[in-house]
């Protein structure tokens, strides 16, 4: 038995003093979150490239060219010159070979159909991709704490937007309706539930660039009013970008080539000529496009009033975010009225839908700052 100590004594080195553990909010919940960040990195850039292909399969005129959905045995394309025969009489079934296309050889229908096979086969990576990355991870137990619902919304989005594509190229492979294009309003559907997917991506990218115990300790010093006015600004901008996809749709955008008047007026001629009434809002050329461009006015403005809300910010990284926006916000209605005055040429149109991902992407970022201000102190600012 040990012997009385003086209130004296110093504590001898047997004894250790418990130390104090630094990133205790982080243990435990890191999982591998550098690596899924650059995997979600890649599943970003890939849908990107997958919207530019959509794009440029919808400029070409090729989305029509495979006539059936199949999802396994499609991502074989033709192997030999009777499949190719085959396939060239399955397109010349429906009606726009018969009223667009009759000119069309073997050799002209190849060139679309790889544009059409090359959108799908992209479609099938990033589902490959996806499913490697996620089950990979999940398997070798790498996804922080509270992150497998949300690595699990991209993979599942991208399931329902295989099904949304089908359903869009459905509408345009019919036989004596007279369809020569899909239906604008599911171009439309399928065109934002890609940028659905993608804000999701960018989100999940930002948070993992970060530290849990940083984001938690940030998540104090939101800046609610920022917060909700670029949430305001990113719907918009999203309303924006499916009414883009109306006029992408039906070429709207080549159908009045002036600026700022449309058709020689403000007005556009024969806007309401289309019975019923609604349908005028989806396939007549000049209201659509008239929509297209009093929304890009009314984006551009409240667009203004957000980057001077955000440039008063007191974080230099979140001001930098918005200044950032607003010159991709500019940039885009540069582009916008471009496009229109040179009636769409391909090089153009998809230089404004690329534009419109960084738009998307640049609001999201200083979106995410609002929410999660990087503090600077007085020496670094």
């Amino acid at each position: 038995m040990s012997g009385k100590r003086s209130i004296f004594e110093e504590v001898s080195g047997e004894q250790k003093q418990e130390t104090v553990q630094p990133g205790m909010i982080d243990r435990g919940r890191g999982g591998a979150r550098k690596a899924i960040r650059i995997w979600l990195m890649i599943l970003f850039a890939l849908v990107v490239m997958m919207i530019a292909v959509g794009g440029l399969t919808r400029l070409t005129d090729s989305g029509l060219s495979i006539t059936e959905w199949r999802p396994v045995t499609g991502a074989i394309p033709p192997m030999s010159e009777a499949d190719w025969q085959s396939e060239f009489d399955k397109y010349k079934q429906i009606d726009q070979w018969r009223i667009m296309n009759q000119w069309m050889e073997l050799e002209d229908f190849k060139t679309i159909y790889w544009w059409e096979w090359g959108h799908r086969q992209l479609g099938r990576v990033i589902g490959l991709v996806w499913a490697l990355g996620f089950f990979g991870f999940l398997v070798l137990r790498k996804i922080p704490a509270g992150w497998t619902g949300r690595l699990l919304i991209p993979g599942l989005l991208g399931g329902v937007q295989g099904a949304v594509g089908w359903w869009m190229v459905a509408s345009g492979v019919t036989q004596g309706e007279g369809m020569t294009a899909v239906a604008s309003y599911r171009l439309a559907t399928h065109l934002g539930l890609a940028f659905v997917i993608l804000g999701f991506l960018a989100w999940y990218i930002f948070m993992l660039g970060r530290e849990e115990r940083d984001l938690m300790q940030a998540r104090r010093a939101k800046e609610a009013r920022l917060f909700s006015l670029s949430t305001g600004l990113l719907h918009f901008a999203f309303l924006q970008i499916l009414i883009g996809a109306l006029v992408a749709g039906i070429d709207a955008g080549r159908s009045f080539t002036d600026w700022p008047l449309i058709g020689g007026q403000v007005l556009p001629p024969d806007a309401t000529a289309l019975d019923p009434m609604w349908r005028n809002f989806f396939e007549s050329p000049g209201l659509v496009q008239f929509i297209h461009r009093c929304v890009g006015y009314v984006l551009f403005a409240f667009g203004i009033f957000v980057w001077r809300r955000g440039s008063s910010s007191a974080h230099p990284q979140t001001r930098f975010a918005f200044n950032a926006m607003f010159a991709a916000l500019s940039l885009q209605v540069v582009v916008g009225i471009l496009t229109v005055v040179y009636g769409a040429p391909w090089q153009i149109a998809i230089f404004h839908q690329f534009t419109a991902v960084v738009v998307w992407t640049l609001i999201l970022r200083a979106r995410f700052l609002t929410a999660y201000p990087i503090a600077t102190s007085l020496r670094g600012a």
